[in-house]
């Protein structure tokens, strides 16, 4: 799968943050690459501007089953077959499991657990069709260590490791690997809402001494896609600069 001209990768939540950084990485690598959010932000549309045609963006909520089976067939129609997939979309809703709102909780799994699992069920029949293909599924260092007031969010994230570890060895015999990305604390919306000193204290506990960047993620990412991870599959990498060792 090193043919650069077949490199057609979807990556979901691919608006802003993380899954921007993901696109813009596979753009810069030669993939062509699709993706969607519910909404497109000023930098995705900016980036849909700038590669040649190489990026294409739709409207489309993850949860949508129907929508994403006629979405794939357009990114088929106009790139060719899906050989890789990042499962990057996912909400995160703060706050005691007792004090949470149902909508919050069903939002949640629907998202970040449900729209993974359609959507790899989606793409692995492109790649089946192909006889290779690599998901990467992003997951998060809560899902290995657990962390108060995000225990719907950690369950989801943990339920994606356990999904990858069943899909290595489910897809394997068909040419497929499957690994997760578990990131960190990053500079990135997700601490916005801390304050510099709650921001001080994870530095302070990272061995390497600061927050991770979108940058440090994109790259694993990118490495687990490629022919050099070819041996790699049912591994969940932890980027986090050490934080959970």
């Amino acid at each position: 799968m090193s043919n650069t001209s077949t490199r057609v990768a979807v990556v979901s939540g691919g608006s802003r943050g993380l899954g921007l950084a993901i696109c813009e990485t596979l753009l810069a690598e030669g993939y062509r690459v699709a993706t969607f959010s519910r909404r497109q932000s000023a930098a995705l549309e900016r980036a849909c501007g700038a590669h040649d045609g190489r990026l294409y963006w739709e409207p489309l909520d993850v949860a949508d089953d129907a929508s994403l089976a006629s979405y794939l067939q357009r990114v088929r129609a106009r790139f060719g077959r899906v050989g890789y997939l990042v499962n990057s979309a996912g909400i995160a809703h703060e706050g005691l499991l007792t004090m949470m709102k149902g909508s919050d909780v069903s939002r949640m799994l629907a998202i970040n657990l449900g729209g993974a699992v359609s959507l790899a069920q989606q793409c692995v029949k492109q790649m089946m069709v192909g006889g290779s293909g690599v998901i990467v599924n992003i997951s998060s260092v809560v899902g290995v260590r657990g962390y108060k007031g995000v225990g719907v969010y950690s369950a989801t994230k943990a339920a994606l490791d356990g999904l990858t570890r069943s899909l290595a060895k489910e897809l394997g015999s068909l040419g497929i690997r499957v690994n997760s990305v578990a990131p960190g604390f990053m500079e990135t919306e997700m601490v916005a809402g801390l304050s510099e000193q709650q921001k001080g204290r994870l530095v302070r506990q990272t061995p390497l001494g600061r927050l991770g960047t979108v940058d440090d993620v994109s790259a694993v990412v990118a490495f687990l896609l490629s022919d050099a991870a070819r041996f790699v599959t049912g591994q969940t990498v932890v980027v986090d600069g050490g934080l959970t060792t």
